[in-house]
């Protein structure tokens, strides 16, 4: 088809999660509540780290930090539209913004997983080579580390926005979902898009179970690498936040992408789960069983209230 047949469909209809307006608004409180802990506890995380200068050292704390920067990103991408939408019934979306938004929720998605699998190397380095650590994980490298896991993002977002807007749309134009992404998206294409399908899973899928199976592997790795029952217990406990942050993102993104774009009734769970309520566990992940993140914040709150209390004086 022509260019001009691409683009019969200006907009598209997101179909959300109900068509009653009591529990719309019951959801409109609900997800409010959800996104606002994300950014409560996401920037409480990067202010605590910018502000206390012995977490602002570590690289491990400096990653914690950009982590919890792409969760503000990666939630902001898709919950204010949906939270609009919880209050308008036509729950309308344009075909540009669609494409954008479905571009950057892949960018800051595969930018996550790319830096949670440098994170998995951090861990190992700091447990299986500690006199060597702070060598290996140099500021310059972790800075090299975060600015790859971004420009990997951009690279796979890029090949799945082509590959989309390359489709022709002209005929059906509600997207099963609460937000834009490319499985519900090419299912309302006018052509075939079977070959388009397996090339998006190669890519989506390839990145999200790979990084899943690297991530395991060097935890795995270290266990078995220490022989004490002392020091395997204090590994259990430092990894412990970071398999429960793995499990919580990759299981639905596994579940999405690395199968063929068929619908499933719990789809639109999934993506909550990796789209609103993982960014919002991820603080209270770390910061729960994080010894040293508690006392940052607690130090930073306690100067805090020294700081306003000589003002009002």
């Amino acid at each position: 088809m022509d260019e001009n047949q691409t683009k019969v469909v200006r907009e598209f209809i997101l179909a959300g999660f109900s068509q009653t307006q009591s529990i719309e608004t019951g959801l409109f409180v609900l997800f409010l509540l959800f996104y606002v802990s994300t950014w409560v506890g996401n920037v409480l995380i990067m202010i605590t780290v910018v502000y206390d200068n012995r977490l602002n050292s570590s690289p491990m704390y400096f990653l914690l930090g950009n982590l919890s920067f792409l969760d503000l990103c990666y939630s902001t991408v898709t919950t204010p539209k949906l939270l609009a939408d919880f209050l308008d019934n036509e729950k309308l979306i344009p075909y540009d913004q669609c494409i954008v938004q479905l571009f950057f929720l892949h960018v800051v998605g595969a930018a996550e997983m790319f830096l949670l699998t440098v994170m998995a190397y951090d861990r190992y380095a700091a447990i299986c080579r500690p006199l060597h650590y702070t060598t290996i994980m140099s500021r310059g490298l972790c800075c090299v580390l975060v600015a790859a896991s971004w420009m990997g993002g951009f690279v796979h977002s890029t090949v799945q926005t082509i590959l989309t807007v390359r489709l022709p749309f002209c005929g059906p134009n509600q997207v099963d979902n609460f937000f834009c992404d490319v499985p519900p998206v090419i299912k309302l294409a006018c052509a075939d898009t079977f070959a388009i399908e397996l090339l998006m899973v190669s890519n989506s899928g390839l990145i999200s179970t790979s990084s899943f199976v690297v991530l395991v592997s060097s935890y795995a790795t270290i266990l078995v690498r220490i022989r004490s029952k002392e020091g395997r217990q204090k590994a259990l406990s430092t990894c412990g936040s970071y398999l429960m942050v793995v499990t919580l993102f990759f299981g639905p993104c596994i579940f999405i992408y690395a199968r063929p774009f068929s619908t499933f009734s719990v789809d639109k769970m999934v993506s909550v789960l990796y789209n609103v309520i993982t960014p919002m566990l991820n603080p209270l992940i770390y910061t729960l069983r994080n010894k040293e993140v508690k006392s940052a914040m607690r130090k930073l709150w306690d100067r805090s209230g020294l700081t306003w209390k000589k003002q009002e004086t």
